[in-house]
């Protein structure tokens, strides 16, 4: 299985294709609609985000946390639905360089080409699992927005080690289970209802 190391590579990423499986090792952020609209509207008057977005792997989570006597505990971490995020991502790029996002469920076309443009992936962590990535968290490194935002979408700044295994599904080539999948699917159906 491939590793990949934070501060993330751009070179390392387009690499990547579909089926290819990797873990992570350094730090990942979370991000789901909130905190996506938050950092989006701090680009858009100006403002700076208060970590390298670009540098990191965007992880779609609202985890559920525990305060220990001051330290935040990750409880458990498991993907959240990622077409959501959808209508975001191709502006995240854009706007700050993020090249690997994690979650579950697939993406469309808007974050398919923009993928493309800026030699990005997609992948998939299981679904269900949530226990499996509180075991690969090292430490909370920091929080931003919890007062504005709440626990589940506040962004939280995870430090891992190899966080995995993650399944490539959308890549910087142009391909995409999801959308091959959906194709398949389609033809199948046809020829179902023409036997009917």
């Amino acid at each position: 299985m491939i590793l990949l190391t934070t501060p993330i590579q751009t070179e390392a990423v387009r690499k990547l294709k579909v089926f290819d499986t990797f873990s992570i090792t350094g730090t990942v952020f979370t991000a789901r609609d909130a905190a996506h609209e938050k950092l989006l509207d701090l680009y858009k008057n100006g403002s700076n985000p208060p970590f390298s977005v670009g540098d990191l792997p965007c992880f779609h989570c609202g985890p559920v946390m525990r305060n220990n006597d001051g330290v935040w505990e990750v409880v458990s971490a498991g993907p959240t639905t990622s077409s959501r995020m959808d209508l975001f991502e191709d502006q995240f790029m854009d706007a700050f360089g993020t090249r690997v996002f994690i979650g579950k469920g697939g993406m469309g076309h808007r974050t398919s080409a923009a993928l493309q443009k800026h030699g990005g992936i997609y992948a998939q962590f299981t679904g269900g699992a949530g226990s499996l990535m509180a075991g690969a968290v090292k430490r909370v490194e920091s929080v931003y927005y919890l007062d504005e935002l709440g626990i589940p979408e506040a962004i939280w700044l995870l430090n891992v080690v190899e966080f995995g295994p993650l399944l490539v599904t959308m890549d910087s080539f142009g391909q995409s289970i999801h959308q091959t999948l959906a194709e398949k699917v389609s033809i199948n159906l046809d020829r179902i209802k023409k036997s009917l």
